[in-house]
């Protein structure tokens, strides 16, 4: 492609500019798209960090459109997915008058099965609800009428409603060729249409359920491309961990049992006595259970392998529940052939089986019979999670690097961008964690002029973080900012515990001073209506943890203050980093420095960016950590956020409230070319 293509693109004359009115051109945005089209061109890897406003989506898409060649863009969630498949890329092909082809891709619990819904329509029993019996008939209709059977496309059942999980397939469940309804299986007519198209959009989670199948030998996923974009990447070594590991539940065993029960009653009742073999199953399911008790006391209600308390009884039910579950195999293998839903049966005990045997190896005297399977995998960590209504045995591996990076195809290219991968600067903490020793890096500034639209405040009246008074402290804090706010807030915590308790003492001052402001807090509704609240009452209070540091777009006066209560250290009770820092140590290496603050730093980036999200807005960002400013570390983070003004001063930050005056809402022209 010739350069001069790119700069008429991304010109205020260009395609772009005729299609998105309100549309300016940005230098780090045209920058950014030759760096990305140069390594295309070179099938080369390139790390490339774009601040807030640089506009990275049409960065990649447009080389991605120009380059011809058969392109995977994988995003970090499923609405970022539906809203390049939907939106981004057909304003695209639009404005360049492309012929490209374009498909949707999601994992296949996504997509609604004929099968199992046909045997839930003929199982009242199933149904445990009134409200399951209406979604039940609104999932019907809507497979009947559906082009693409994608769930998020049926507004009336909500998409963490249980009921999806019996009317869609897993790998396991799934019937293959074998299925009565396979000419018209969703998940198929989806992956077909990703092997035609030029361009494919998928998520880092089936991008990574790939990648293990691929380690097993198994490659029905995803297609062959050529070139792999990854948006939102700092995600990537997470969510790599997560699908290279396995994890095996106790509500997967008891749904096994029902599943055996069910179909041998069914297809094969003369063959054994099915109550019994599930009950054994169960029976040593509830046993394992029991002797792990002690470990819903400990710390994050988790514990390593070799941390478990009182051992030999919670090995000893672990080897009859594998005993259980290898006579139950024995048993479904006879009559397999008889009825998919036993063959079904049979795969997900077989599967569980494996995993949990894989979870017991190496044994406590460091017996590995599985040590010739592993020599390419690295050292594991494995950790029990007990709760009150679960048990998970999970493993997970140290490292990802070496998984990862063999993935990338010898003549593909492969572009990892996002707004924060690096630490002031610094790329390697990154690139190290996912073994990308040879990829190229470049960094783009915001446009916004972050000096004049924010300021930092840190006070220095707060006591230390794990002082027992600090909510306290923190909450009266709040209250002046909060008053003198004339948009939304959002207060972001480390922990859950610490939004009940912040979010009880702001209700308290709310109610002491007569506010009348919306208070929303994580766990009292689904995280989307949350944000849709939030975003429509424009100066209501959000309190929320993990999962609100980032993905939230709310511009204009809907939010101009953005607080945090302590910087965002990984928890100590974490058995992968747990892990990770120990091997680390025996290495001679600083765990801190190379694990944890960069960690941190990228976090408290996230957070922060969901404060400025257009040329117009502005706010205060509080940090109410001192250590920031005070530890000799803070420098590192303070000096990766944006280039705020600062300040310590409560006074000098409640003026900044009140002396400005809420912007009005961007027009719909503006909002639509915001994020592309």
């Amino acid at each position: 492609m010739l350069a001069n293509d790119l700069d008429h693109i991304f010109s205020q004359g260009g395609p772009l500019a005729a299609e998105a009115p309100g549309y300016r051109p940005r230098q780090a945005q045209l920058e950014m798209a030759r760096a990305i089209d140069e390594a295309i061109r070179e099938r080369a890897t390139l790390v490339a960090e774009a601040g807030t406003g640089t506009g990275k989506t049409w960065a990649y898409l447009v080389p991605a459109f120009l380059s011809g060649l058969k392109v995977l863009v994988s995003t970090g969630t499923r609405t970022l997915q539906d809203q390049l498949f939907r939106r981004d890329l057909p304003r695209l092909r639009k404005a360049l008058g492309l012929p490209v082809t374009i498909a949707l891709l999601k994992g296949r619990g996504n997509y609604v099965c004929h099968y199992h819904l046909d045997r839930l329509q003929h199982d009242e029993r199933a149904l445990r609800s009134r409200s399951e019996v209406s979604q039940l008939r609104s999932i019907k209709v809507f497979a009947d009428r559906s082009r693409t059977g994608d769930r998020s496309d049926l507004a009336e059942v909500p998409e963490d409603a249980e009921i999806w999980s019996r009317v869609t397939s897993t790998r396991e469940n799934c019937l293959g060729q074998d299925c009565p309804h396979v000419k018209d299986c969703f998940v198929l007519k989806a992956r077909r249409q990703a092997q035609e198209a030029d361009l494919v959009v998928v998520n880092h989670a089936l991008f990574m359920a790939d990648l293990a199948l691929r380690e097993e030998g198994i490659t029905d996923l995803l297609p062959a491309v050529d070139v792999v974009i990854f948006d939102e990447a700092h995600q990537l070594p997470d969510v790599a961990t997560r699908f290279l590991g396995s994890s095996v539940s106790a509500h997967q065993l008891l749904d096994l049992c029902r599943a055996m029960e069910a179909a041998g009653l069914a297809y094969a009742r003369e063959s054994t006595n099915w109550t019994q073999a599930a009950g054994a199953i169960e029976t040593a399911t509830r046993e394992l259970r029991l002797t792990s008790a002690a470990v819903s006391r400990m710390p994050g209600q988790k514990a390593t392998f070799y941390a478990i308390p009182d051992p030999e009884p919670f090995d000893a039910a672990l080897d009859q529940l594998l005993q259980a579950l290898d006579r139950a195999i024995a048993l479904l293998d006879v009559v397999a052939e008889k009825h998919p839903d036993l063959a079904a049966a049979a795969r997900t005990a077989l599967e569980l089986r494996a995993r949990l045997f894989q979870w017991s190896q190496p044994d406590r005297q460091g017996q590995d019979a599985l040590a010739d399977t592993r020599e390419d995998e690295g050292e594991a960590v494995r950790w029990l999670e007990h709760g009150t209504h679960h048990l998970r045995l999970h493993s997970a591996p140290l490292s990802v690097a070496k998984i990862f990076s063999r993935y990338r195809g010898k003549d593909q290219a492969w572009i990892l961008t996002s707004a924060t991968l690096s630490v002031h600067g610094n790329f390697s903490h990154f690139t190290r964690q996912l073994g990308l020793w040879e990829a190229r890096t470049a960094r783009w500034e915001s446009p916004f002029d972050y000096a004049n639209q924010g300021l930092l405040y840190v006070p220095d009246t707060l006591p230390d973080t794990h002082a027992s008074d600090f909510n306290t402290r923190f909450a009266e804090l709040l209250l002046p900012l909060i008053q003198a706010c004339p948009g939304g807030v959002l207060v972001l915590c480390t922990t859950l515990r610490s939004v009940d308790h912040l979010a009880d003492l702001l209700q308290e001052h709310f109610d002491d001073h007569d506010i009348e402001r919306l208070l929303l807090r994580q766990g009292d509704m689904s995280r989307r209506m949350l944000l849709e609240r939030f975003a429509q009452a424009r100066n209501a209070v959000l309190v929320g943890s993990a999962s609100f540091w980032e993905g939230i777009d709310v511009p204009g006066e809907a939010l101009t203050l953005v607080a945090i209560d302590k910087l965002p250290f990984a928890p100590p009770d974490d058995p992968v980093l747990e892990a990770r820092l120990r091997a680390c140590r025996e290495r001679g290496g600083n765990p801190f420095m190379e694990f944890q603050l960069p960690e941190a730093a990228i976090a408290l980036k996230q957070g922060a960016g969901r404060l400025i999200r257009t040329e117009q807005d502005w706010g205060v960002l509080l940090v109410a950590d001192a250590r920031m400013v005070e530890k000799r570390y803070g420098r590192l983070l303070w000096r990766g956020l944006p280039p705020f003004a600062r300040t310590r001063d409560l006074a000098q930050a409640r003026r900044f409230l009140e002396s400005r005056k809420a912007p009005k809402g961007l027009s719909e022209e503006a909002a639509l070319v915001r994020t592309s």
